[in-house]
């Protein structure tokens, strides 16, 4: 194996300024001479051994601190940046990355801030449609908005609540079996746990905790793992609402639910075990829900909080709706941003899986941004326990970018590389610039239109 060469000229730098030397008097004490260090700090030549013992020896240096490891995460950042359908002209070669990265990494830094604060006005733009249905009045952010959004920009994510789940769920490194881990946990602080004919889901009266024997064992083990959490995680629970500032106790009430209900869900399904299992699987939600004793639901939901530090996995979208089109749920570890008032794109494939029950409907979207998808949708329905019992009908959406679609089953046998098989769907008619979508409602927020009387396309107005 070629033995890797060290280019640390930003590093040696770094450490003479810091010293206070002049190249020529850095050089002396290096041992070099001044032409060989000025083309070591300009990445010209590598870094040799004598100068990595020179550094340690004469200034104390941590030679780990010579690491490329910074300049390599700046290359992988600005790979992803360049990603964006903006810079759809082509992207720099990565030769060019790495000269960014090593010789210049403010400017490389710098580049970095500035899509993102791009990427945080579409954002922002996409906002506009919750502030527009909003009454007049109305100017304070709702509790409930105040939650959600607390959850979507930690990514949906929450890294102490989600390790304190699998360090319950597997106290010996290897899962148990959450209702009966669930149920001792409960038993040895005293409290007794049994399943009734109630009507609600859940119910704790003193020192006993009901569940319904009306529903399935994937709701008995959600709910029993979500009174675990209240009882058991109290003090992290409690921490982790502090360190959030909610602006109410309302919202910091509805946030606490939030949270039992994720720790429920990373107890059912353990961060390291499930996410190992769904890799495996190639992302089947059946095999998973089998696998884990979870629903469809759960499953896809707890696929898109993998955003571990370290040990990501494919960044997806959750979504859910219901038959009015409105969003109940939704989580996005991508770059898609749902509509934040109303319904969503009438061209998604979730509304159509209430028109197919039981089917899994796939299907390959484009966004006006130009960022591809893989969306897998499918109608959940919850039965109310009898006969008379109303039954809560929704539709999930699951997906990711199409570039990680090679990793989940579902993608098999689709043209990913055929331009013309992607169905170009939109977050909200608000914001959406398409000119001749079909189902358009209302025009976009930011483009004039022209009104001609005396011609009639698919809309009454056109969009310039």
């Amino acid at each position: 194996m070629a033995t890797q060469k060290l280019y640390a000229g930003v590093k040696l730098r770094e450490t003479r300024a810091r010293l206070g030397l002049t190249q020529k008097l850095f050089a002396d004490r290096l041992g070099v001479s001044l032409p060989y260090l000025n083309q070591m700090e300009n990445n010209h030549r590598p870094v040799s051994a004598a100068v990595v013992l020179a550094l340690a020896g004469e200034f104390g240096l941590d030679v780990t601190e010579l690491s490329a490891g910074d300049a390599e995460r700046l290359v992988s950042d600005m790979r992803e940046a360049l990603a964006d359908p903006v810079f759809a002209d082509g992207a720099p070669p990565l030769a060019d990355l790495r000269l960014a990265a090593s010789n210049a990494p403010a400017l490389a830094r710098s580049f970095l801030e500035l899509h993102r604060a791009y990427r945080q006005a579409h954002e922002r733009l996409a906002s506009l449609d919750e502030a527009l249905g909003r009454e007049a009045g109305q100017t304070v952010v709702s509790p409930w908005e105040e939650v959600r959004d607390f959850f979507h920009y930690c990514d949906n994510y929450i890294d102490a609540v989600d390790r304190a789940a699998e360090r319950f769920s597997c106290p010996d490194g290897k899962r148990l079996d959450p209702i009966q881990r669930a149920t001792e946990a409960l038993n040895a602080r005293g409290i007794e746990v049994q399943f009734s004919n109630i009507s609600p889901l859940r119910q704790r009266d003193g020192n006993t905790i009901s569940l319904s024997a009306h529903v399935g064992r994937a709701t008995q083990a959600f709910q029993l793992l979500h009174q675990v959490a209240l009882i058991t995680q109290n003090e992290l629970l409690e921490a982790t609402l502090d360190l959030a500032r909610f602006q109410s106790d309302t919202a910091r009430a509805i946030a606490k639910i939030g949270l039992a209900n994720y720790f429920a869900g990373a107890a059912l399904m353990p961060y390291r075990t499930f996410l190992e299992a769904a890799q495996e699987t190639r992302h089947d939600l059946e095999r998973l829900a089998d696998s884990f004793g979870a629903s469809f639901e759960q499953v896809a939901h707890r696929l898109s909080t993998l955003q571990r530090p370290g040990a990501k996995g494919i960044p997806f979208f959750f979504v859910r709706v219901d038959q009015a089109g409105t969003i109940t749920k939704r989580h996005s570890a991508t770059r898609l941003q749902f509509a934040r008032f109303g319904g969503a794109c009438p061209l998604w494939n979730v509304h159509q899986a209430f028109e197919t029950p039981t089917k899994f409907l796939r299907q390959l979207a484009e966004t006006p941004d130009g960022v591809r998808y893989l969306c897998l949708a499918r109608d959940v329905s919850k039965p109310g326990g009898s006969f008379t019992a109303p039954v809560r009908r929704y539709a999930i959406c699951l997906g990711c970018e199409v570039s990680h679609a090679r990793g989940l089953v579902y993608a098999d046998d689709m043209e990913l590389s055929n331009p013309r098989a992607y169905q170009p769907i939109g977050i909200s008619c608000r914001i959406c610039e398409r000119k001749d979508c079909h189902q358009r409602s209302v025009p976009p927020l930011e483009r004039r239109l022209s009104i001609n009387p005396d011609r009639r396309g698919l809309l009454p107005y056109d969009i310039a």
